[in-house]
């Protein structure tokens, strides 16, 4: 699978998708740095990336409707250290053996993944 960290979360996602098989991107190695998340949608839409953010903005379901994305995965957490968001996500990609993200929303919160769209 194909992925895009946002520049909000650690670069060490990446390295976690990498070590997983998956093709991870960064906002920050794109260019994208600081440009709005409509520039970064459109990104992931024309690479066929999902995006990994913290944004809560990207679960907002007529904004971004999921079915036009290959995935969103937003992160919904209380704490932002590194050590814990790498946890959280981690958790959470064990999901992709047995859901597909392409068209959804995921909202990776720390103890569930909730999932919208198709």
């Amino acid at each position: 699978m194909r992925f895009n960290i946002d520049e909000n979360l650690p670069a060490d996602f990446a390295e976690v998708l990498h070590s997983a098989g998956h093709d991870a991107a960064t906002v920050l190695g794109q260019g994208l740095g600081g440009k709005p998340d409509s520039d970064i949608a459109s990104v992931c839409q024309t690479e066929s990336r999902i995006l990994v953010t913290l944004d809560k903005g990207f679960a907002d379901i007529r904004a971004y409707p999921p079915e036009e994305f290959p995935g969103l995965m937003v992160l919904s957490v209380n704490r932002q250290d590194k050590p814990y968001l790498l946890d959280v996500f981690f958790n959470a990609l064990q999901l992709l053996d047995t859901e597909s993200i392409k068209g959804r929303l995921w909202i990776i919160e720390p103890n569930r993944v909730r999932i919208r769209g198709k």
